[in-house]
């Protein structure tokens, strides 16, 4: 048996004797606080809810739950565990190397400026697209849509934007992987009509979403591409079907998130 077949068989073995289970449930234990029932619970669990959430025992919850209080990622009042401040350093490594910052800022705040609508930055994870920079413009009725918010990538404009700059093989996988849930009645679920949609979007350069992701609501998105082109990330206006049509979108919305999404590549040091 030649080393490289060797390496090939033996790979996925190494990976798991690396593996170091301790970390991986502490990563569990801090991701159950951004569950739907944790933000239900305004952020606040017991141990029980923990240890049912992450499906450990009670005695490994525990244990793990101290250790991070004991390093200060959570805090306790003996009842209740919720997240400190401390991980917002960790979102701040994160954002670093993407770039966001006051010069992007700064650029959503004139184009929200131009619009009088809301604008935000978003990138593909898993399922869901995240938002990562964010301006809202003050309105009686807010979004309440903040950094970190996640909402289905299928039915939502910056979701289908960075979708389209997905390889077909790679759209294949992920379609498998997550198949569009029925949001409205307008949400586009056939996957036919789902592909229809990815190849206008790759052929316009931009995504329109109206009513699908919630009755209302419309929004555009277009791509924030590296200087090689490739799509990093993707710059959104949103709106309530009540101040814009489809066509003040295409018109008047689109050619200022293009204008936008240029001085945010070269701000983003992609």
């Amino acid at each position: 048996m030649s080393a490289k077949h060797e390496d090939a068989e033996t790979g996925s073995d190494l990976r798991r004797s690396d593996f170091v289970s301790a970390v991986g449930r502490a990563m569990s234990i801090l991701e159950c606080f951004t569950s739907d029932e944790a933000v239900a619970q305004r952020g606040r669990l017991t141990l029980t809810d923990a240890a049912r959430l992450t499906d450990l025992s009670r005695g490994t919850a525990r244990r793990l739950l101290l250790t991070l209080a004991e390093i200060h990622y959570v805090d306790t009042d003996g009842k209740f565990f919720w997240l400190t401040p401390k991980l917002v350093n960790l979102s701040r490594g994160f954002l670093m190397p993407l770039g966001v910052g006051e010069g992007s800022a700064a650029i959503l705040k004139a184009l929200t400026s131009k619009l009088d609508e809301s604008a935000s930055v978003g990138i593909l994870d898993g399922e869901d697209i995240v938002y990562i920079e964010r301006v809202e413009v003050r309105r009686i009725y807010s979004s309440r849509i903040v950094n970190g918010t996640r909402l289905p990538a299928a039915c939502s404009s910056i979701g289908r934007v960075l979708l389209a700059a997905l390889s077909d093989s790679d759209l294949h996988n992920w379609l498998r992987a997550y198949p569009p849930r029925q949001m409205t009645e307008k949400t586009i679920t056939d996957p036919e009509r789902f592909w229809e949609e990815i190849r206008a979007i790759r052929e316009q350069g931009y995504a329109i979403i109206d009513e699908e992701l919630e009755i209302g609501i419309r929004s555009i998105s277009v791509p924030i591409r590296s200087p090689n082109g490739r799509t990093m990330a993707a710059l959104n206006a949103s709106t309530i079907s009540a101040r814009h049509t489809v066509d003040d979108l295409r018109q008047d919305f689109l050619p200022e998130l293009r204008d936008a999404a240029e001085k945010l590549s070269g701000t983003m040091g992609w």
